[in-house]
């Protein structure tokens, strides 16, 4: 099997796909230390895209190159797409400001 997607810092909790991946295999994800996991997908996950490699809670930060990208609008099981339909941005919010001084 084929090493077929990439997790870019220890921290995160998703993967980018290096091929388009089909619902119903194992995608070979690769860390940054060359260490390998397997992820069964639940959904068809397009070049580029992102796949979750453990389930995300519903309010959980989604991190991707160890930082925060956003923060997951719904529960987002192990081998799903991670995209808009279930992320909800944080950059540049000012809506999501946690003190009125902020914005």
């Amino acid at each position: 099997m084929a090493k077929n997607a990439m997790k870019l810092n220890e921290r995160d909790n998703v993967a980018m796909a290096m091929e388009d991946l089909a619902k119903g295999t194992i995608a070979e994800v690769v860390s940054h230390d060359g260490g390998i996991a397997r992820v069964a997908l639940l959904e068809d996950i397009p070049f580029g895209f992102k796949l979750a490699t453990r389930d995300i809670r519903k309010g959980a930060e989604i991190l991707k190159y160890g930082e925060v990208i956003g923060v997951a609008s719904q529960d987002i099981k192990s081998g799903a797409l991670v995209h808009v339909h279930n992320v909800d941005g944080v950059r540049a919010r000012g809506d999501m400001a946690h003190d009125e001084g902020t914005r």
